[in-house]
């Protein structure tokens, strides 16, 4: 029978970390005056009582690692959990936000989708916004930690090349889970830290250059705005896109450059394909914002840079409504939010690499059919990628496009109309942020949805974001046997 008291320990410990982190939104409350601060004490309580309890309880089934199916139940439930705690400031406070509202923005928060159903944003306590921008930048974390120690060990969507990179946890996942997490989130918060200066120098304010640096750095999207990051057009921009690109980057990169190896993130061919495709996306977009629009080539550079990279990466900003920018560059749009970042970064969707095995598999295939005696073999940085691999990639792609598909026509079900459905559908699953369309578009929230909507949605990042094997396996029937 499988043990839960691993898992359960495990999870009350997050939630009483949880729990801890929302001393900050009460300390800043109680420095603005505004009177919410009993909200953030209250939920902290429930909290701090409700973990501790799930962990004291859990305690004495830990001594040993996990195993693989602990690991997969593990995974899915940590972000199935912490949603729920962190729903409760959202729901007792100023947002007063219905539960189905309040799951929905923590669960994009943590998720670090960036879709949001809260309007006046501008008018929000202080201490609210932080919270937004604390559960994404806590989501961002703990993602890259899932990336780089528990999805290679469960071999999730062809993950399992980079389990020589990401560390050896056979049989000790959460020991060695601890030593790699401290390395990253020196990193991790270092990096936030840095974009924070940035974003000061750059003339935001403090406050809003802390919570924009956190959900930066997490590619989350959470703005302290409904204009989200166009209050902030100018230079402000250039320097979002950098760290944006900087988040979407390999986390393992930059342990191997803080221990003094800077080559493999040159070398690494994620990180060129990734900043290429960025670069021909923006040309071509800035271009027909030149030619087609009156835009000065400046201003179009800047905002295709940004808009570019904030949906291929997952962040979800937006400085302007591209909706206005014709159909040619609406569906560059809706297709690059399917590309995604690197594999150990805090971004999301298929991820490059995926794409580079796929065209290599497809390279093979068609040199076969060439030279039918020749032998070739997929490569992958130089080595061979064995077939496990790509038999996981591929039904990585399956498995994402048939979700894609039912998320879709689930949300055209409760009667959105078409483009509302495929988009939301896509950024829920790419975890991207904002949609298509009037309603749920840059300039739009996901406010107007019903809560079945909202509910499908909220499952569809959940799935997205753990890499759809996470969850779906232990929606088997085998893995519940004994």
């Amino acid at each position: 029978m499988l043990d839960l008291r691993p898992v359960g320990y495990v999870i009350g410990l997050l939630v009483v970390i949880l729990g801890g982190t929302m001393v900050f939104p009460l300390l800043l409350d109680l420095y603005d005056g505004k009177g919410e601060w009993p909200v953030f004490l209250e939920s902290a309580i429930l909290c701090l009582l409700a973990g501790g309890l799930l962990a004291l309880s859990c305690a004495n089934g830990v001594g040993r690692g996990l195993t693989i199916r602990q690991t997969f139940l593990l995974t899915t439930m940590v972000w199935v959990a912490l949603p729920f705690f962190g729903a409760i400031p959202l729901i007792l406070g100023a947002t007063q936000l219905s539960f189905t509202d309040a799951f929905f923005e923590a669960m994009s928060g943590l998720t670090t989708t960036g879709s949001t159903v809260i309007s006046g944003l501008d008018e929000l306590p202080r201490g609210l916004l932080l919270w937004r921008g604390i559960l994404q930048w806590l989501g961002g974390i703990g993602i890259i930690v899932v990336a780089m120690v528990f999805l290679p060990e469960l071999r999730v969507g062809g993950m399992q090349i980079f389990k020589s990179e990401a560390f050896d946890t056979m049989g000790k996942i959460l020991p060695r889970a601890q030593e790699i997490a401290k390395q990253i989130t020196v990193i991790y918060l270092v990096l936030t830290l840095v974009c924070a200066l940035v974003y000061t120098v750059l003339g935001m304010g403090l406050f809003d250059a802390v919570v924009h640096a956190m959900t930066t750095m997490s590619t989350g999207g959470f703005s302290n705005y409904d204009a989200s990051f166009g209050t902030f057009s100018g230079p402000a921009e250039y320097a979002s896109a950098f760290f944006m690109v900087a988040a979407a980057l390999p986390f393992v990169r930059y342990v191997q450059m803080v221990n003094g190896e800077a080559l493999p993130l040159v070398r690494d061919s994620q990180v060129r394909t990734f900043l290429a495709t960025i670069a021909v996306l923006v040309v071509v977009t800035a271009g027909v914002l030149v030619t087609v629009f009156p835009h000065h080539p400046e201003q179009a550079v800047r905002e295709a840079l940004f808009n570019i990279i904030s949906i291929m990466s997952g962040t979800g900003y937006a400085s302007v409504d591209y909706m206005q920018w014709g159909p040619f560059l609406i569906m560059i749009f809706f297709f690059i939010g399917l590309i995604g970042g690197c594999a150990g970064s805090t971004a999301c969707s298929v991820k490059i690499f995926r794409y580079q095995l796929l065209f290599a598999s497809v390279r093979v295939q068609v040199q076969r059919i060439r030279s039918p005696h020749g032998v070739f073999i997929p490569r992958y940085e130089g080595r061979a990628v064995t077939p496990d691999v790509l038999s996981s990639v591929i039904s990585f792609f399956m498995f994402f496009v048939i979700t894609m598909g039912i998320v879709a026509w689930a949300l055209a079900l409760t009667g959105l109309d078409f483009i509302t459905a495929i988009s939301g559908a896509a950024t829920a699953v790419a975890n991207i942020g904002p949609g298509l369309g009037d309603i749920i578009g840059p300039a739009g929230n996901f406010a107007p949805l019903n809560d079945t909507a909202k509910w499908i949605l909220a499952i569809a990042m959940l799935i997205g974001r753990l890499e759809l094997m996470a969850v779906y396996a232990i929606l088997t029937v085998r893995f519940w046997r004994s």
